[in-house]
């Protein structure tokens, strides 16, 4: 079992996509330039969705005031449409050096997915919702109510750990740690054994006052995040809480640590980029404020090494934003379902 793995760059709630002109400009320009809205097309209108085009049958056609596109900006395009889950995926991972895309949802599955046509390759019914899914080297692991379902792909070997309490929303691995933020606000700590091929209870975090909703991890520190508004850190090595941050409005949604910055997000509408000066003493660098509620945060390089934040708002549109300007670089929307 390799849980250690290699330390490798990767998009996710580890935040490990770097930059390096960050540090530099961060301290010397706190603020940011705004958001770089594309303004430069010819009609305002052109930024909003037209809603006769999403249904199929907009008669004006190139004519029409409104964007005919799923996209607006430049860097990615649309590889496959994965399609099978009937209700909100709550994870999604490509484990490194492999082809297979791994999802579980609140429908009660997880599929396996061809990483090259987008078809489905495997269904797995697993007897209830599940809260979260991320993979680490030869292991999936499932957050699910009460439990932790840790599927080991070269082997097959399935375990359950067990110590949440309630739903787990939120994963996350530390060299041989795996932790697992649950529904009462505890976080629960396990040990791998490569030996064995096993995982021992290790510790349990307590502090928030409200579900645990977001993790990530960097500098041998932990960070978590919660529906108490607050964030808190963790000495990985004691398990101690060294420190509380209250600077959200609402619900602290998705965490990212890159290079001694924390990325946090809310659906107080903003995304905050925090720094530790001397003795942990957490301090806001820049608030970015939106006009919709943010759910998650992903980091990653483009192909020319540059840092972009993916970040996914309540208002079904996902948004690009290079670092450390955050100028806007692409917007995605979501076609809405007959449900939505």
């Amino acid at each position: 079992m390799n849980v250690h793995g290699r330390e490798r760059k990767r998009a996710g709630n580890n935040g490990v996509f770097s930059y390096s002109k960050a540090n530099d400009i961060f301290r010397r320009n706190p603020n940011p330039p705004p958001i770089s809205s594309p303004s430069t097309l010819k009609s305002p209108d052109q930024n909003k969705l037209c809603k006769y085009w999403m249904a199929g049958h907009c008669h004006r056609g190139d004519k029409c005031w409104y964007l005919h596109s799923w996209s607006l900006g430049d860097g990615f395009t649309m590889l496959a449409k994965l399609e099978g889950h009937k209700k909100t995926i709550r994870g999604i991972a490509l484990p490194s050096g492999h082809d297979k895309l791994y999802s579980g949802s609140s429908d009660g599955t997880a599929r396996i997915w061809d990483g090259h046509t987008g078809k489905c390759l495997h269904f797995s019914n697993l007897g209830d919702e599940a809260g979260s899914l991320i993979t680490e080297g030869a292991w999936v692991f499932i957050g699910m109510k009460n439990v932790v379902k840790a599927l080991n792909i070269h082997s097959d070997l399935e375990l359950n750990l067990k110590g949440p309490v309630g739903q787990v929303y939120a994963m996350i691995v530390a060299g041989d740690m795996l932790f697992a933020g649950a529904q009462n606000g505890g976080i629960i700590a396990w040990r791998a054994s490569c030996e064995t091929d096993s995982f021992q209870l290790a510790a349990s975090l307590e502090g928030h006052n409200g579900a645990v909703s977001c993790l990530a991890v960097g500098d041998k520190m932990l960070f978590s995040g919660s529906l108490d508004k607050t964030i808190r850190v963790w000495d990985i090595d004691t398990f101690q809480c060294i420190k509380t941050f209250s600077g959200h409005a609402d619900v602290v949604t998705s965490l990212v640590h890159c290079n001694g910055y924390l990325f946090s997000s809310s659906l107080d509408c903003t995304i905050k980029v925090l720094f530790a000066t001397e003795g942990q003493n957490w301090v806001v660098l820049y608030t970015h404020k939106e006009e919709n509620g943010v759910l998650i945060l992903c980091g990653m390089n483009d192909a020319e090494t540059k840092p972009v934040l993916f970040c996914s708002y309540n208002d079904d549109t996902v948004r690009l934003y290079d670092l450390p300007s955050f100028c806007e670089r692409q917007n995605i929307f979501k076609k809405r379902s007959e449900s939505d």
